[in-house]
């Protein structure tokens, strides 16, 4: 039977909850029946039957008939401000270059109107022959309106002939604000597909350009829209934090408005952008702006940086060539000894680092970082974080725990179907590398400390498809699994959706668990996801959420 935990002498609460099965991610107390509310926090844990003394007449009941209650979710990496966008045709789950032309030709015949053509979430695989995507293959769908199809993971763009012309990429104007356009090496022309767009065109300038070129996706208003209805969503799952790793300070005022307007019923902690060249008084500004918007609502602080890109178009930084790929092995933003000059010198400013890294020697490239500026600036409690950690060579697993840096990991981007074999990222990647593939258990063995996420949108948001893909590294639909032996228990995937995403953020002392004193976030669950077989995980619904003591979402 759980005990009961240290409380002042009983009083009516604001809100009970009783008759639950209380999962607290509190060593201190594993388990509880019942706990109690004051003025957002929690003031009581313990048994059922001493409910009763912390209830009044205005206390309001949960009545959890027995349900699991977990505490509130926290995405440690979740893109709510890029969304999925309503007004986009809608390319997940279409599997060939004909299925994508057949969606947007519907889409055009929809919009006859429309001055572009806009579409997302394109998977790479979907083009014949393992090849990235040319303006050829967009044009028979489009004709003359111009097309931009941005890719699942928003790394990459696709533009049809009118789209090059629109935007003014020639021969000889490929390095563009928004990305890096491909060129043909037989002729030197653009082929219409961009990389680096996660990079250049979702910085402050990328999307400045891109609104003034006339791109509807890129206007604020659009902006708005995904952002508020993505929040809709995280507040529906249980996810009471979330964590928006990428903005500019113009994005900022995009959160203002929806907490203006009472969409902001998640907690939000929004990290800004650092591109390569930002400058001291960038930075200045954007201490600045951590400083005003500090609240337990929305928090602004951390940095988002990247060291290299992404696997599927070989745009990720390995130690050793592609598959398939002659000596090409993917290149860093930066050059190792510029980029640990640069975390020393943030680090040194007290700033906290989100480093996107999912190649080997990207991910090396991180940590040698993060071992210098530790050298530089003597110990410090940073929590710097690699983000991805998709491709990570063994020598590099203790160093994690050994500096101090966190691995914000995605489990869904390992599903098979996602990610595993005759998929891009594995035929890239190749199978005497697949061991280095998403090791969750092997960093939580080394004493890691695992923040996971959904990286929404370019994967579900639902918590429930990432713990599931955590503990069984299987198909969504069941199948086989790819890479079984990384897998983590269930116990373990629920405190990286929770406290292991709290500490990752510094919050563990306000949230991640259900503990006396902390915040009152938690979660009633329809199913008991740490008792249920895994394939039943997935379907489990959030049908309670509070947030600061206040029921924010009922199913």
């Amino acid at each position: 039977m759980p005990r009961t935990s240290p409380a002042p002498t009983p009083s009516p609460a604001d809100l009970v909850l009783r008759g639950a099965r209380i999962h607290t991610v509190d060593p201190e107390l594993p388990e509880a029946e019942a706990l109690a509310v004051r003025d957002g926090r929690l003031v009581w844990l313990g048994l059922d039957a001493e409910a009763a003394a912390w209830t009044g007449p205005r206390t309001e009941v949960i009545e959890a008939g027995g349900r699991l209650v977990l505490p509130g979710f926290i995405d440690a990496h979740n893109h709510v401000r890029l969304g999925s966008d309503a007004a986009c045709a809608q390319l997940a789950g279409v599997g060939t270059l004909d299925g994508i032309r057949e969606r947007i030709r519907a889409w055009h015949s929809a919009h006859p109107d429309a001055e572009w053509i806009e579409a997302e979430a394109f998977d790479y695989s979907a083009i014949p022959g393992g090849r990235m995507p040319c303006a050829a293959d967009l044009d028979p769908a489009t004709g003359d309106t111009p097309a931009i199809v941005l890719s699942y993971d928003v790394h990459t763009a696709w533009l049809n002939t009118a789209a090059l012309r629109r935007l003014g990429v020639t021969r000889d104007r490929t390095d563009l604000p928004f990305g890096r356009a491909a060129t043909d090496p037989a002729t030197g022309e653009p082929t219409g597909f961009v990389t680096d767009f996660a990079v250049r065109g979702l910085s402050r300038d990328g999307h400045r350009a891109l609104r003034e070129l006339g791109v509807p996706w890129a206007s604020p208003e659009r902006q708005y829209q995904r952002l508020a209805r993505s929040l809709d969503d995280a507040i529906r799952y249980g996810l009471t934090t979330v964590v928006e790793p990428q903005n500019s300070l113009d994005d900022l005022e995009l959160f203002e408005r929806a907490r203006a307007e009472g969409r902001l019923r998640s907690r939000i902690v929004a990290a800004l952008f650092h591109p390569r060249g930002t400058t001291d008084a960038e930075l200045d500004e954007f201490e600045a702006a951590a400083e005003r918007l500090s609240g337990d609502r929305l928090r602004v602080g951390p940095l988002k940086l990247y060291i290299d890109d992404v696997v599927e178009p070989r745009t990720a930084a390995l130690l050793q060539p592609y598959a398939g790929c002659g000596h090409h092995r993917g290149e860093t933003f930066y050059p190792p000894e510029e980029f640990a000059e640069l975390l020393a010198k943030l680090d040194a400013r007290g700033f906290q680092c989100f480093v996107h890294a999912t190649g080997d020697r990207g991910i090396r490239t991180v940590l040698d970082a993060a071992a210098h500026a530790r050298a530089l600036n003597g110990p410090r409690d940073s929590r710097h974080q690699v983000v991805h950690v998709e491709c990570l060579d063994p020598a590099d697993v203790p160093r994690f725990a050994e500096l101090g840096v966190v691995a914000c990991m995605q489990p869904r981007h390992c599903a098979p179907e996602i990610a595993g074999p005759g998929r891009d990222w594995a035929e890239n990647v190749g199978p005497e590398r697949w061991h280095k593939a998403w090791p969750m258990r092997s960093l939580h063995r080394a004493g890691a400390v695992l923040a996971f996420s959904s990286d929404w949108n370019v994967a579900e948001m639902d918590p429930m498809v990432g713990i599931y893909t955590a503990v069984t590294r299987r198909p969504l639909g069941g199948g086989e699994p790819w890479g079984p032996a990384e897998t983590v228990d269930v116990e373990t995937a629920v405190y990286g959706y929770t406290m292991g995403s709290a500490y990752a953020n510094f919050l563990e002392h306000e949230r991640g668990s259900l503990t006396v004193g902390k915040a009152a976030d938690f979660t009633v669950l329809s199913r008991d996801i740490l008792r249920c077989a895994p394939e039943d995980i997935p379907g489990t619904v959030a049908e309670i959420v509070v947030v600061a003591g206040e029921v924010a979402h009922t199913a």
